[in-house]
Parts: structure tokens; C-alpha cells; sequence
């Protein structure tokens, strides 16, 4: 079964609008289980989050030592540079306070803790995953979503393959600077997806989208973000010309440049890409061959 490659998906003429249905579905995912935003507050917290992911479910029963444990975890992120040692252990004591991970029971060996995700992450990500096969789906008429849904265990494959690939990919690992001092920030990729999801019918000549009317205040109390870091967030994009209101003192219409909204199709293409891969080779793993219109 063909998959889509980055360049087909950015150049497809229905991208803006599968941009509009993610960001609106991770939204969605926010709104109904906000303690998730743990998993992605930055997008450090995001690449570290995928690895523990990765890790747990690359755990196989013949091997009871085998999968997410703080030492493999913090070798990983270390080798990736996606944190500092401390900062790879305290976040893997945060999920597990929070409930994200728990102790995987009668390990053999009581030297070694081994984690797993809790239903509540795990159903969160599975639903991550699903949200943006739907979304390639719409692009080529593909049943992806449907063919998810029906088998967990595509979910189960594909996400440390799809981990891998993004972790490992400099357009993701390193997002442009257009977009990344709010990706880097605590809950700025929130911010991004509501801004996105506010534009309509993009134009991808224009010289600027119009995301209509946007207060911080709003966007503070809906995403319980501080206004002095939103402050900061929008007033450097705003210094740089990526972004204005088209009234003073922040009224009117938000209005983005075609540069930010460009930089963030293209560093969100990586990620369609490595999903839409990772989905084809869970397939060809389990044996499952489906009817998608995309099919040759």
C-alpha cells in the first residue's frame, strides 16, 4: 500500500484543511482530558513524551525486562539532546505522578523498575494517532482510520516507528525558528493549533491569513496559560513580522504571514509523513492488506 510522502502532503491542495481538522481534533483531545497537555506542554516534553512511548510499547512478554525503564529512557533522550539527564529523569517522575505510567507488575527482577502506560495516556495517544489517519484519509480517499480502529495492535506497532521517525528527523526535532519560541514554551504548541484552527479557506498566495478576532485574555482562561508568557510568545512572532492585529492594543482581526503559516505546514508535514509510514509498515508486519483507494 502506498504511503504519501511529505512533499505529496504540503503540496496537496486539501493540506490546509487537514491542518485545520488536526489542530481542531487535538483541541478537542485538550478540552476533554486537559492533564494530557502534560504529555506536549513544549515540544521538549513532546519528543521525550513519544520516546517513552516508544520504548514501553517495544516491550515484549518473552523478555519481562524488557521496555520502558528510567535508564533506557534517559540514555535515549540523551542521545536524541532532547533534554539534560535531570531533566529526562524528573519528567518520567512526573508521568508516573500523575498517573501517565505505572509499574509493570511481577517483574522477575526487583533491581529493575519497568513502566507502562496507564488507559489514560495510552487512549490518549491511540486517539493522536487515529485523529491524524483520519486526516490523510481525507487526502487520498484511504480507509486508515477505519482499518486503526478495527486493530489496536497497528496502533501498538506503528507508534515507536513513528516515534522513531520524528525523534530522529531535524525538520521535527528542530522546528524553524518562525514557529519554535512557541513550540519551546510550556502549552505554546496549544497555541499554535488554536490559531490554525481559526483560519478559513487559506489562500497559499496570500500574503497573510486572517485567524478574525483573538484575545490573549480568552486564550489565557481557554488554556489556562499565563498572559505574561502568551505576552512573550506573541510579541517576539510580532517583532519578527510574523504576525499582527490589524487595529492597535491588539484588537481586530489576528492576522498571520503567509511565512509562519508556511514554516508550520511544512515542520507539520514531517509528522503527517512519519505517521502515514509508520502506519504502512505496521501493515506489512501484521500481514494486513486493505482496500485503500490510494492502492495501485
Amino acid at each position: 500500500m502506498p504511503f504519501l510522502t511529505r512533499a505529496e502532503i504540503f503540496a496537496h491542495p486539501l493540506y490546509p484543511a487537514i491542518e485545520k481538522q488536526i489542530a481542531q481534533h487535538l483541541i478537542a483531545i485538550h478540552m476533554r482530558t486537559p492533564r494530557m497537555s502534560r504529555l506536549k506542554a513544549s515540544h521538549r516534553k513532546w519528543l521525550m513524551t513519544q520516546s517513552v512511548f516508544a520504548l514501553a510499547l517495544r516491550r515484549t512478554p518473552d523478555d519481562p525486562l524488557s521496555g520502558l525503564t528510567a535508564t533506557r529512557f534517559v540514555e535515549t533522550v540523551m542521545r536524541l539532546g532532547a533534554a539534560s539527564r535531570n531533566t529526562a529523569t524528573g519528567y518520567l517522575a512526573e508521568l508516573v505522578a500523575y498517573k501517565f505510567l505505572r509499574d509493570v507488575p511481577e517483574v522477575p527482577d526487583k533491581r529493575v523498575r519497568v513502566l507502562e502506560p496507564t488507559e489514560l495516556s495510552l487512549n490518549g495517544l491511540r486517539s493522536w494517532f487515529n485523529g491524524h489517519l483520519a486526516c490523510l484519509d481525507r487526502l487520498d480517499g484511504g480507509n486508515r482510520e477505519m482499518t486503526s480502529l478495527a486493530d489496536e495492535r497497528i496502533f501498538v506497532i506503528a507508534q515507536p516507528i513513528g516515534a522513531d521517525l520524528m525523534v530522529g528527523d531535524p525538520i521535527w526535532r528542530d522546528p524553524p525558528d518562525t514557529i519554535g519560541h512557541f513550540l519551546w514554551s510550556d502549552l505554546g504548541g496549544i497555541i499554535l493549533h488554536d490559531m490554525i484552527a481559526r483560519l478559513d479557506d487559506v489562500n497559499r498566495t496570500a500574503e497573510a491569513h486572517s485567524c478574525g478576532p483573538v484575545s490573549l485574555t480568552d486564550l489565557s482562561e481557554t488554556y489556562q496559560v499565563s498572559t505574561t508568557n502568551l505576552k512573550r510568545m506573541f510579541k517576539k512572532a510580532e517583532t519578527e513580522n510574523l504576525l499582527h492585529w490589524e487595529q492597535p492594543r491588539r484588537r481586530g482581526d489576528l492576522m498571520l504571514s503567509s511565512r509562519f503559516v508556511e514554516d508550520y505546514f511544512a515542520w507539520q508535514s514531517a509528522k503527517f509523513a512519519a505517521v502515514d509510514l509508520s502506519y504502512d509498515k505496521a501493515l506489512a508486519e501484521l500481514g494486513i492488506k486493505t482496500s485503500n483507494a490510494a492502492a495501485a
